[in-house]
């Protein structure tokens, strides 16, 4: 048992008086494939009925005024805030122009989200676009600027705007020159980056059906349509869809989505799921929308056709079909048949390909082992050889960005655990690197005696799974150090290494932080992504018990020291770890977190995701999904750690039931004396679209109640169990 503290402070009464409202029991029972599924919690579902929202409210309440009354909370925000204060401008988003405008995203310590800018060229004197802060200011609602896509000679731009992190966006366009917004806005968009057409009058879009996250039908049978500057969006004209393109059996799940590449002077579109292997179409240009382009198949998933690009000549693909590290083809573009690709980049056995990207002289691309170690390549087209670049430091990860395939510049980004993003051109005549950071530099001497090791643990099959580790040089192992443990391991996505001195200020209380590069997740390889999907998704919240084992063992920390945090996926990674082994956890934060996976295809955004987890309608996979179910494995009578639950109410992705449901059963359930809170935010999603003051209000909730709960004694508060009403 924890050691608890009581300490008196200020808001005390407040505290004792607040009761958590209990959820009321109303079991519906399915049953599939001979199995009775027992569901006490079903009814909260419908978000609308006005006692789920009560229940709702109340739970958020509650919640925020427990998080608000811990010591250490508002010390936490304030350095959150100081360490933001020393960079004088941040920059993202950037889109570059063939005629070399730069279009981008810009904040400092005073915004709270970016404003959209433009300048000609890495010196040129920078004019603001558009504040999304003075937009719909009557609304009451905060908006971001989600997406950038400009004409390419940068005469015009559109970007998207949306409300309280919702993603649900609208499309705006601008007139450089004048900064003037064009009458139309087009909403119920969600993939707004359009597709400029020849001209610069008209553009190709997406659409959904519904502006509502909460609509069943929202996402399914969406729609490519055709835009014409100066016109109503009610005339716009549909063009890619299940619906004029029957021939190609796009399914209701399925994305459709079509861009026009004017190197190639080519169509391609594509039917997208959460699926990494793409199935895509090709089509001659033709002038839309009184022509129809001609469809013809260019890859189909089992081709395991994951990124391309294309030039005036060759389309290029990244492939995983019989190379689970991944390779490199090149097919005509005048006779594109896959099997016909040659291999241009082999598979490499100790490194996996991440990125590529094509200029006028060579194709550049990336490539990590274990998930940490990045490397950049640079092959001429004309060669069969690839050179290693020699980068300005050792980096854990690198990105690239090039302008066109018609020109010459590359830039690549480097970055690692300890050292802070660095945007580089490289020059391919003198093999030297440019400093040519967009965002100012900032300085943080508390983070240059950090110590990071990067170790491979055994999991409970054998394989050996890499951990990241960073503490402060002079951080003892005695077992007594707060451990914040994180995860994810679904998609195939890699958390890269990423340098964030709001995380790292965990370091700073004494902690260690680790990442553990569990399998579902991307690190090493394709085949690593398999070993944790569906009926394999075991191997996922088993590597993380394992990683964590290995922590305790090596004396970084102990059990009631130890907090793990998985968002949205990793819901599943982190509720999964925690129902099978509650005693190896002090903390657990499922964020906005998928934790009733046999419902989730039954969600707005649940139909898309199905490829990812399985659906109901296969038995193997129905049984797949009940055993990744957090909410179902819950047990009355377990004492389970305690838990900080999130949910956003305007997700777009999770829909907040999911995190609902699971702390409601997990107190009912909870036979310890710990928390379990449920935190509510009306005002946020997902995460990706909140303003920044969002995102550290969300990170200072975060880690004062991990370091509260696990013992930390400048984060000290009431350690009673929560008063409930019966």
């Amino acid at each position: 048992m924890k050691t608890k503290l009581l300490l008196l402070f200020t808001g005390l009464g407040l505290f004792l008086n607040a009761q958590q409202p209990v959820a009321e029991i109303k079991t519906v029972t399915d049953e599939y494939y001979g199995h009775k599924i027992e569901d006490p919690y079903r009814y909260m579902e419908n978000l609308e009925d006005a006692k789920v929202a009560d229940w709702f409210q109340k739970q958020g309440e509650y919640t925020r005024n427990v998080l608000d009354n811990i010591n250490g909370r508002k010390e936490l925000l304030k350095a959150y805030k100081e360490y933001d204060s020393r960079m004088k401008f941040n920059v993202y988003n950037l889109n570059i122009t063939k005629n070399d405008y730069y279009f981008y995203l810009k904040s400092t310590p005073d915004d709270d989200t970016g404003k959209l800018f433009c300048r000609k060229g890495f010196d040129g004197e920078e004019q603001l676009l558009f504040d999304p802060h003075n937009y719909k200011k009557d609304s009451g609602q905060k908006y971001s600027i989600n997406q950038i896509s400009p004409t390419e000679d940068g005469s015009l731009v559109s970007f998207t705007v949306s409300p309280n992190g919702s993603e649900s966006s609208e499309i705006l366009i601008m007139e450089r020159v004048n900064k003037k917004i064009m009458e139309e806005k087009i909403d119920r968009c969600w993939f707004p980056s359009v597709s400029w057409l020849p001209g610069n009058k008209s553009f190709i879009y997406n659409r959904l059906n519904s502006a509502d996250i909460h609509d069943h039908e929202r996402e399914l049978n969406s729609k490519v349509f055709y835009h014409q500057l100066g016109t109503d969006p009610k005339e716009d004209i549909e063009v890619f869809s299940n619906q004029t393109n029957p021939e190609l059996d796009i399914l209701p799940k399925e994305f459709p989505l079509m861009f026009y590449d004017n190197d190639a002077k080519t169509f391609f579109a594509g039917a997208f799921t959460v699926e990494n292997s793409l199935r895509l179409f090709i089509a001659d240009f033709v002038n839309l929308p009184a022509e129809k382009p001609k469809w013809r198949t260019l890859t189909e998933r089992i081709d395991k056709i994951e990124d391309f690009y294309v030039n005036s000549s060759n389309i290029y693909f990244k492939s995983s079909k019989n190379a689970p590290n991944y390779k490199i083809l090149r097919v005509d573009l005048k006779d594109p048949d896959v099997e016909k690709a040659k291999v241009v980049v082999k598979e490499n056995m100790n490194e996996v390909i991440k990125a590529f990207t094509l200029t006028k002289n060579a194709m550049y691309y990336t490539t990590s082992k274990n998930g940490v170690e990045a490397k950049v390549y640079r092959k001429e087209y004309n060669s069969s050889k690839s050179v290693s670049l020699s980068l300005p430091f050792k980096a854990g990860n690198a990105n690239l960005r090039s302008k066109t395939v018609n020109h010459k510049e590359v830039w690549v980004t480097l970055n690692g655990w300890t050292k802070d993003y660095t945007r580089y051109r490289y020059d391919e005549n003198s093999n030297e690197f440019k400093d040519e950071t967009l965002s100012s530099k900032g300085e943080f001497p508390e983070f240059e005696d950090l110590v990071v090791k990067e170790v491979m643990v055994e999991s409970h099959d054998g394989v050996k799974v890499p951990l990241s580790i960073i503490h402060q040089k002079d951080t003892q192992f005695d077992g007594n150090n707060p451990l914040f443990l994180m995860g994810y391991g679904a998609y195939g996505a890699t958390i890269n290494p990423f340098f964030y001195p709001m995380y790292l200020e965990w370091t700073n209380k004494g902690g260690v932080m680790a990442v553990a590069h569990v399998r579902g997740g991307g690190a090493l390889g394709e085949a690593w992504y398999k070993a944790g999907y569906k009926t394999t998704k075991p191997n996922t919240w088993k590597d993380l018990i394992a990683c964590t084992e290995y922590l305790h063992k090596n004396k970084y920390s102990s059990p009631n020291r130890t907090m793990i945090q998985g968002g949205s996926a990793g819901g599943i990674l982190v509720g999964r770890a925690m129902t099978s082994r509650p005693d190896l956890f002090g903390v657990v934060l499922p964020q906005v977190g998928c934790m009733n996976t046999l419902r989730v295809e039954f969600s707005p955004n649940g139909p898309v995701n199905t490829p990812e987890f399985g659906t109901v309608e296969m038995e193997e996979e129905f049984l797949a999904l009940k055993e990744m179910d957090s909410y179902h494995h819950l047990e009355d009578g377990v004492k389970y750690p305690a838990t900080l639950i999130t949910a956003g109410m305007n997700d777009p992705r999770v829909i907040a039931w999911q995190p609902g449901k699971f702390a409601a059963r997990l107190q009912a359930a909870n036979a310890s004396d710990e928390p379990i809170l449920f935190r509510v935010d009306y005002e946020s999603g997902h995460g990706q679209g909140d303003s920044k003051s969002k995102r550290f209000e969300k990170m200072a909730d975060n880690f004062s109640f991990s370091l509260w709960q696990l013992g930390h004694e400048d984060f000290q508060s009431i350690r009673q169990k929560p008063a409930t009403i019966d």
